[in-house]
């Protein structure tokens, strides 16, 4: 497992480096409220993560103020091998939109959410380079109105949205929360 995690850091340390415009980013995250299980619905994915199942992230706040993640997938399919990641969030705006994500010191990419809805059930954490990109939310399960909008809004920020990967997800309703599907649209300038 630690060779994946240093191929996974050498690739965001390789594309760290950027010439394209910043990314604008959301104007405040409420980091308690951001804390805790997000369900990758779809990526332009890292190579760790190309054929990644039931996607996970879960963010817990440390009593230092960084952020301890639990990334988790199942490889290949539903019952292929369960990989698992445990970068750290370091914050680095006092808006808490951007952090550093660190899989081996002092290696940190970039990580920015670049879309997040008034009730913390959907985001989008996006790079300015604009090379991967997670559409995640607090439920397995999305609203195909509200997926194809935010497409529409990754492609309004440089993204090609025919990158974009759909993560497939299938829990059994006592490993996940009811799916309480929202077909709230985003809203964006």
């Amino acid at each position: 497992m630690k060779n994946s995690a240093l191929l996974f850091a050498a690739l965001w340390l390789l594309t760290a480096c950027s010439s394209n415009p910043p990314m604008e980013t959301v104007d405040e995250v409420d980091i308690d409220r951001f804390m805790g299980r997000w369900y990758v619905i779809a990526h332009i994915p890292t190579w760790p993560e190309r054929e990644a199942y039931n996607a996970i992230e879960h963010y817990e706040l440390d009593d230092r103020g960084r952020v301890q993640t639990t990334f988790t997938f199942r490889r290949g399919g539903f019952d292929g091998p369960e990989r698992e990641y445990n970068p750290t969030g370091i914050i680095r705006s006092d808006n808490g939109a951007e952090w550093g994500m660190q899989f081996i010191w002092p290696i940190k990419g970039e990580f920015l959410v670049i879309y997040l809805d008034d009730d913390y059930e959907t985001t989008i954490i996006g790079r300015t380079r604009r090379d991967y990109v997670w559409i995640m939310s607090r439920n397995p399960a999305m609203d195909e109105q509200h997926y194809k909008d935010l497409k529409a809004f990754i492609a309004s920020r440089g993204y090609d949205p025919d990158d974009l990967r759909r993560v497939p997800q299938r829990w059994e309703s006592s490993l996940s929360p009811a799916a309480n599907v929202s077909s709230q649209s985003p809203t964006w300038d």
